[in-house]
Formats: structure tokens, sequence, C-alpha cells
């Protein structure tokens, strides 16, 4: 039977989570992706802003849905070599800690991660709303952004530096992970 490695793959918003994990999976042979936003999780905070003003409590997230699809993948008859979650939590959900076989942060300087996040999800809006969410993000999101980068950060494996071209970064990942199988 094959031993399925699960890989997460953490980052600010617009950290380049989505587009490692997509990049990783088009390397590895027998690779799988989970995306954390494709899921509707029991439990989730309405209000990000406000749940990370409180003090986080990561396991206030019930991972039941993407646990299920993790073993799903793990039970079929020819399971994948690698499970690659898009996935901000690292080990900080207690659900997940004891499955993840090793946890990267892609550590993405805050301007670009702002900017990438603007041109993904702003490509067809008018001025005022750009000028809105940065309003926003000024006020409120940023300590969100901060909390990954003084929580999540510090409880990955491996940081890898998200300034870098995203072939640089898959390159980084898969070196870490040789050597972690031998």
């Amino acid at each position: 039977m094959l031993n399925t490695k699960v890989i997460s793959i953490a980052s600010v918003s617009g950290g380049g989570k989505t587009t490692i994990t997509n990049a990783l999976r088009n390397r590895l042979r027998k690779a799988e992706g989970l995306f954390f936003d494709n899921y509707d999780f029991k439990g989730a905070p309405e209000d990000l802003v406000r749940w990370v003003e409180e003090g986080p409590d990561y396991n206030q997230w019930n991972l039941d849905p993407l646990l299920a699809d993790m073993k799903s993948l793990q039970e079929q008859e020819y399971p994948p070599k690698y499970i690659l979650m898009d996935y901000p939590f690292s080990y900080l959900n207690d659900q997940l800690k004891n499955v993840i076989d090793l946890s990267f942060y892609i550590e993405t300087p805050l301007d670009i991660a702002m900017a990438r996040r603007l041109i993904r999800d702003y490509s067809d809006a008018v001025s005022f709303e750009i000028h809105n969410d940065l309003k926003h993000y000024l006020k409120y999101g940023r300590n969100a952004y901060l909390e990954m980068e003084n929580t999540i950060k510090q409880n990955a494996d491996s940081i890898v530096d998200g300034s870098l071209p995203v072939s640089e970064i898959v390159e980084a990942v898969l070196r870490e992970l040789k050597n972690n199988e031998t």
C-alpha cells in the first residue's frame, strides 16, 4: 500500500497558496490537490476580522469535509503519493495537525500579496470598490495578515520566499520534499 504524504501549503490571502499547490500538482507524479476555499466549514467565523481581534481559535473550524475528501483519496485502489493542501492554518487545527506530514509557509511580502489579491478579485471592479477594499484592509484586514505572519509562519516546517517566481518556489518545495524522504 502506498503511504500518502500530506503536504500543507499556507500563506496570506494572495500569497500564492493556490498557484503553488496547482504548480506542485503538475510537477509531482501521483499528486492530488485539496483547496480550502472549495469548502463550507461548520463553525467557521462569519466575521474574520472579529475572529482575529478576539484571538483566533483555529479549532473553531470544523474541517470534517476536508478530512473526508482526504480519507477518500487515501482509500482509493491507487491512492496518490501526495495530497497537496491549499490550507491556511498549518498545524494549528487539531483535526489536521496529526495528518499533515510537512507544512510549508509561502512568505509573501504583504504589498505583493495585496497587489495579487486586487488583481485576482477586482479584474472587473470599479475604482470605488477597490478603494473601499483598501480602506478596509488598512483599518481591519491587515491584522489578519499579520496574524498569519506571526502565528502560522512560526508553525510551518519550512518557509519559502513568496516573492520568488513560481518555478523557483516550486523547486524549493520539491528540494525540501526530497530531503524529507531520504
